[in-house]
């Protein structure tokens, strides 16, 4: 895939994220001052209420003075409004100044605001651990923009396995795509900022598996159909009684007794049907714009017309999904009026309501629950495509790697993703027309081990449909395995030397399985003798060579860059070396082909006031 031709540059693009910020700082100064002379605006009002009421207690009863006191409450309830309209709009504009300001954040200091994916660490996986992919600091941390569990859950499964070649050409194809409205989706995310990460799951939860058991006692006819005719009965019974009096009123009564007796036998069901749903009005309107601009731009990409498929166009409705939301978001909101224990007796003892809101969230869950429960999981899906187009838009100089059918893997300028730019360097590497094992020594804090994980995080982002951190990239699908943060545990009782056995072990079983297994080792066998170390290495190495399996292998052994003499083209050498002038070293973090000559230990040593003899 193409890299994306629009003159950009980090420079431009962090310029970009500042001016928004500025701008959104702007318009939630704008929007306190307004709320500010509504505040002032509803005092004005409240006193003025005050003073028309005092004259009339002074002067007496008079229609002018009455008319009078209605004013300033139609106009308080008018800034009433106004005023949770503006909140409204208040709390948007924060959260969007918070999503410009962790771009801000990001790009200059590296520090993201969302879920570092702590929670995924596992170090028996075959290489998040040793490629630092999940928790702290990591490429999960560097990528995320999720905030629903199911979006963090897609992240962390494409982090932490490669994609077939379709599926990962589809992904680059839709993370170009996405990145072509990187405006709409600081809104997106905007959006479910304040969203907590199982606050979809207990929706979707409440639908999947509570609703349908909780809703039987809707099934009634007999009550459905007083529910629908009770208010008019209501209502007419207590006009009747304003007019006649008398024995009318005790009629209302007992209209108003059966009434709330409804709602009292009931309530259990009731009660049990809005559990799930408390406050949640305000969720799901946000979920229904948010996933709104999704349903109103005509998507190109196969992978991402794939999230609408069995959603809108099965079921009853063909409503879209947003939709959907937002009439659920209606009888939640007329349900949170029993909230309110005044308000929510009245319109219980007149309408029935919270029975009411039953019926009318049975017949939403008839009609939309299914098209509902898809179209949650596809804010999640979108989010996990945002977070890399999001990658993709402020790493211009990145670019996505071709995806080869045959054995391969070359990079131009490959750097480390989690490096900044001004300390990265890069380098070129390639493997050849056949497997190999590559020997890389060198010097203490040369480079070796970054270079292993560099080659290592770049080939996870391309098995996720990403672009890598380099000028060009090309490879074939492989299975990655790492042996390199080998430790102890005290509490499984496994010494170094154990885990380190019990890694092996695990890449052994591996590429017995996987042929197109790709192997990262740094300092094989530290938990051991020399010679041990030594003869242990070289017999893994021939392994590997008898397997057909490529290999990355540092090493400080010079001893097993020798190995190259008799294996001629399935060993190959290559080093990082250091420069020492005047006592100092000078590290350049080079690939360079051969073994290392130069090595710093005994410089090293020195500086702590020991001397090699």
């Amino acid at each position: 895939m193409e890299k994306n031709t629009m003159i950009r540059t980090k420079d431009s693009i962090l310029n970009d994220y500042r001016n928004n910020v500025a701008s959104q700082q702007t318009q939630i100064d704008g929007l306190k001052s307004k709320l500010n002379k509504i505040s002032f605006s509803r005092l004005g009002l409240f006193i003025a209420e005050i003073i028309i009421i005092a004259l009339i207690i002074n002067i007496g009863f008079s229609w002018v003075l009455i008319a009078l006191t209605i004013i300033p409450v139609i106009f308080f309830m008018i800034l009433v409004k106004k005023q949770i309209a503006v909140q409204q709009e208040l709390t948007y504009a924060e959260q969007l100044l918070w999503v410009y300001q962790n771009e801000v954040n990001h790009i200059t200091s590296n520090t993201n605001g969302y879920s570092d994916g702590e929670c995924y660490s596992n170090e028996y996986h075959p290489y998040s651990s040793d490629l630092d992919i999940y928790g702290q600091g990591t490429l999960f941390s560097y990528i995320n923009r999720c905030n629903t569990n199911n979006g963090l859950n897609i992240l962390a499964e494409n982090l932490g396995r490669p994609n077939g070649k379709d599926i990962i050409l589809q992904r680059q194809e839709a993370i170009a795509e996405m990145t072509e409205h990187i405006d709409k989706t600081f809104h997106f995310r905007a959006e479910l900022q304040n969203h907590k990460p199982g606050q979809l799951d207990v929706i979707k939860d409440k639908l999947e598996h509570q609703l349908p058991n909780q809703l039987k006692f809707t099934h009634n006819k007999t009550l459905q159909l007083y529910v629908k005719i009770g208010p008019f009965i209501t209502f007419g019974v207590l006009i009747l009684g304003a007019i006649f009096g008398g024995h009318v009123w005790k009629i209302f009564g007992l209209v108003a007794l059966f009434n709330m007796s409804l709602i009292f036998f009931n309530l259990k069901y009731i009660n049990l049907v809005y559990y799930g749903f408390t406050g949640g009005s305000n969720l799901l309107d946000s979920f229904s714009g948010t996933i709104k601009w999704t349903e109103e731009i005509t998507w190109k990409s196969t992978y991402i017309k794939d999230f609408f498929k069995g959603n809108d166009s099965d079921g009853i409705t063909n409503d879209p999904v947003s939709k959907q939301i937002k009439q659920l978001s209606s009888i939640i909101k007329a349900f949170d009026n029993r909230l309110n224990p005044f308000v929510g007796f009245f319109l219980n003892l007149f309408l029935l309501l919270d029975l009411k809101c039953s019926f009318d969230l049975n017949k939403w869950y008839i009609k939309s629950s299914t098209n509902l429960v898809g179209g949650l999981y596809r804010i999640s899906q979108f989010e996990e495509l945002i977070s890399f187009a999001t990658l993709t838009h402020n790493q211009p100089d990145w670019s996505f790697p071709t995806i080869a059918d045959n054995f391969n893997l070359k990079g131009i300028e490959l750097g480390h993703p989690l490096i900044h730019e001004r300390e990265r360097v890069v380098n070129d590497f390639s493997l050849g027309a056949h497997p190999t094992v590559d020997i890389v020594t060198g010097s203490n804090m040369a480079g070796k081990s970054t270079f292993l994980r560099t080659v290592g995080i770049n080939m996870v982002l391309a098995f996720a449909g990403a672009p890598v951190c380099a000028k060009e990239m090309s490879l074939s699908i492989f299975k990655v395995l790492s042996y390199m943060r080998i430790k102890d545990s005290l509490n499984d009782h496994t010494s170094t030397f154990k885990a380190e056995l019990n890694r092996l072990k695990m890449i052994l079983d591996a590429i017995n399985v996987s042929a197109n297994s790709f192997v990262l080792i740094d300092e094989m066998l530290r938990g051991t003798n020399s010679k041990d170390k030594y003869l242990g290495s070289k017999v893994f190495i021939e392994k590997l060579i008898a397997q057909s399996t490529p290999a990355l292998f540092a090493t400080h052994d010079l001893q097993l860059s020798e190995m190259e003499a008799d294996h001629g083209d399935n060993v190959r050498n290559y080093h990082f070396d250091i420069q020492i002038a005047e006592d100092e070293m000078e590290f350049d973090y080079k690939l360079k082909h051969g073994p290392c000559k130069t090595f710093n230990a005994a410089l090293l040593l020195k500086q702590i006031g020991l001397t090699l003899s």
